[in-house]
């Protein structure tokens, strides 16, 4: 994954209504752990329209992704057609 794309995603869950600013946050550093670890994360938010402070709640999920197990629920209010429950 390029820096691009992982702005792009991170952008498109950041502005799902059905997800909480910061939480939409922690949650891409859950669901893309792997991916975007070592990757400038403060330029990641920067390139995704956000604070570059959001580079620290990134962190926050990436270290948080080994703990957890993600439950995906059927919403049709998302953009995303689903909403996440931790």
């Amino acid at each position: 994954m390029t820096i691009e794309e992982a702005a792009e995603q991170l952008k498109a869950m950041y502005h799902d209504p059905a997800l909480g600013k910061a939480v939409s946050v922690h949650l891409y550093g859950i669901r893309h752990a792997r991916e975007i670890d070592g990757m400038p994360l403060q330029e990641i938010a920067v390139r995704a329209g956000i604070s570059k402070n959001y580079g620290t709640e990134i962190r926050k999920g990436i270290n948080l992704a080994r703990y957890v197990i993600e439950k995906r629920q059927p919403d049709s209010h998302s953009e995303l057609g689903w909403q996440a429950t931790i």
